[in-house]
């Protein structure tokens, strides 16, 4: 039903039914609630926008409740492994993480700064491992928000220590930042990866794969090519459904005991004007009298479009030589209007066409 309703009698705005922000606005910053409240005798409209705050009602999350990591015990010390972090469904502060690692000797926790965001966040280790002493080592990571009581998430980190293969592959880059157009075909190359490994046969063949962390989204709408490097397209790609996709990818070579290198792919979805205007229109005063006074409103039009920038931005004309005209009332919102008198044995009907470019 209606979220909000309001009493007839008196005038007064309530809540019908529990409002969740995060289903109804998502990640937005800005959430709100628009209404239109017409007033009849005589006829008048009214918009009202209803602030939805965040409270802090969901925890951190990560993509599950346990990640192995494989970790050569040869690896020098301040070598980085890459964890995904959590996400907060809330906004703000209340989405806000701090993270914590349960105390190991082994290993601290890099926590990137705001201007990091690229930078993962990532386990380096401290000490140097040592399989024959301890094959695999437990620890705790916890997220934490900022919110008013704060809420945790946990995920249980297992990392078996193995022994040989003392070179990682290397991407030739950390990063790769991509554009990808909405709409491309599958198939379409989005980039091509290249890692290479010091060691020597098997240990220096590479298979390339996404993040064991990787979302299910990712899966559908990308392949990557294990030999080649090379990610296609294999989904419907739609800016108005995301905007960037952020993946991590990883070479592992093919020693019996393997090493992996790590890169990130960030593909920034451009726009494509593919969505037109849609029109809605609200009947209030139809038919209409002749002796209808100018200024009389006849139908309400709010007009939208899911494109975004210029693709997104929408303009409305009317039929010419018609007694009315359109007036704009609220952001996308126009009444039609009586412009001029009206004489039914002149003109019994009119059609009127809108127009939204």
């Amino acid at each position: 039903g209606d979220l909000l309703e309001v009493n007839l009698q008196n005038g007064i705005l309530f809540v019908n039914s529990r409002i969740d922000r995060e289903e109804l606005c998502g990640r937005s910053a800005e959430c709100s609630i628009h209404l239109e409240v017409i007033v009849d005798r005589p006829l008048q409209v009214f918009h009202v926008e209803v602030d939805v705050k965040d409270i802090n009602d969901n925890p951190p999350v990560f993509q599950g409740t346990q990640k192995i990591l494989f970790i050569a015990e040869s690896r020098p010390l301040d070598s980085r492994f890459p964890l995904e972090g959590a996400s907060d469904a809330d906004i703000g502060e209340n989405a806000l993480l701090t993270y914590r690692l349960s105390s190991s000797e082994y290993f601290s926790l890099d926590v990137p700064t705001t201007d990091q965001q690229v930078k993962p966040l990532s386990l380096v280790l401290r000490k140097a491992l040592d399989r024959e002493e301890s094959p695999e080592l437990h620890l705790v990571l916890t997220a934490t928000d900022r919110g008013k009581p704060e809420l945790t998430g946990t995920v249980q980190l297992l990392i078996n220590v193995l022994d040989a293969n003392d070179n990682a592959p290397v991407f030739d880059r950390t990063l790769y930042a991509v554009k990808l157009a909405e709409n491309v075909p599958n198939g379409t190359l989005v980039t091509k990866l290249n890692a290479s490994d010091l060691d020597e046969g098997l240990n220096a063949d590479i298979i390339y794969s996404f993040s064991s962390d990787a979302s299910p989204d990712i899966k559908c709408k990308f392949y990557i090519d294990p030999v080649s490097g090379e990610i296609i397209v294999t989904g419907h790609i739609d800016f108005e459904e995301r905007k960037t996709y952020k993946i991590r990818v990883e070479a592992t070579d093919k020693s019996f005991l393997p090493l992996a290198g790590h890169c990130t792919v960030l593909v920034e979805v451009l726009d494509a004007n593919d969505n037109p205007p849609v029109l809605t229109v609200t009947s209030l005063s139809l038919p209409i009298t002749e002796n209808a006074q100018p200024g009389t409103v006849i139908t309400l039009i709010n007009v939208s479009d899911r494109d975004s920038g210029a693709n997104g931005q929408v303009t409305c004309s009317l039929t010419p030589h018609v007694p009315f005209k359109l007036v704009s009332t609220f952001k996308n919102y126009y009444s039609l209007v009586l412009d001029s008198a009206l004489d039914r044995e002149s003109v019994a009907n009119y059609e009127v066409v809108v127009t939204a470019r």
